[in-house]
């Protein structure tokens, strides 16, 4: 991106800057990542999850320039299940949706149709899952959830991966060989390399910035095309009807 492109995150904007942009009808579709930051393993910095949705979505905004901007979610999540580890955030389901909920409000109030949540945790799919035909209902727009991991496919894993093959199991995983891949792609200063042997789980040593940055861009060529389709029409949520 140069110097003088529009930014790529909402908060870079001042508001006559992304108001201009609006009314001009340059921006077409935002993307809201969502994701946490909890305990992986020794050797990942606990910010992994949040790290890495924003800069797929950064990236897929650049791709897709200057149609698409990024607004800064919700960097914790749903953790429970890691609260054994001290500094792991946790929200709770109620208080996680509520935020999505008035985000995603945010943003069908600037004057977005298009918008993507796209999430970095897997403690966060099935209580989204599981409430998005009542966020359709409420926001009438053509509003879609995904984890960037969901367009990897089968043999994307047998290619890149040593350590197994198995999906969903094996990406993302859980600070495994996937996610310490792209960490030593995207932010390197996040892995302790040293750590490796003083954990019972040897996987991550399995990890290269090499297979990270290969996950990595086929992730965004991928969830661009899925946010192009959706500018386009060609992927529009179903809005459930309302009953009688």
């Amino acid at each position: 991106m140069s110097a003088s492109s529009p930014p790529l995150l909402i908060g870079k904007h001042t508001r006559r800057e992304f108001r201009n942009r609006m009314e001009a009808g340059e921006l077409k579709a935002c993307i809201i990542p969502v994701a946490a930051v909890e305990q992986h393993l020794e050797h990942l910095a606990m910010e992994h999850d949040w790290r890495s949705v924003t800069h797929v979505a950064s990236l897929v905004a650049e791709k897709l320039a200057p149609q698409v901007v990024v607004a800064e979610g919700l960097m914790a999540g749903i953790s429970e299940h890691h609260m054994k580890h001290p500094g792991t955030l946790t929200l709770t389901p109620a208080t996680f949706l509520a935020v999505v909920h008035d985000l995603v409000d945010s943003m069908v109030r600037a004057g977005f149709t298009n918008i993507l949540v796209l999430n970095g945790h897997g403690g966060n799919v099935v209580p989204c899952q599981s409430n998005w035909d009542q966020f359709l209902r409420r926001f009438q727009v053509n509003l879609q959830f995904m984890p960037y991991w969901d367009v990897y496919r089968v043999e994307d894993a047998q290619e890149l991966l040593e350590s197994g093959c198995r999906l969903p199991q094996d990406l993302p995983g859980h600070a495994q060989e996937f996610e310490t891949s792209f960490a030593l792609a995207a932010f390197p200063e996040n892995v302790r390399t040293e750590m490796w042997t003083d954990q019972a789980d040897q996987k991550p040593a399995l990890a290269t910035a090499g297979k990270g940055q290969a996950f990595i861009e086929r992730a965004v060529d991928r969830v661009a095309v899925y946010l192009q389709e959706m500018i386009d029409g060609k992927r529009v949520a179903e809005i459930p009807p309302f009953h009688p």
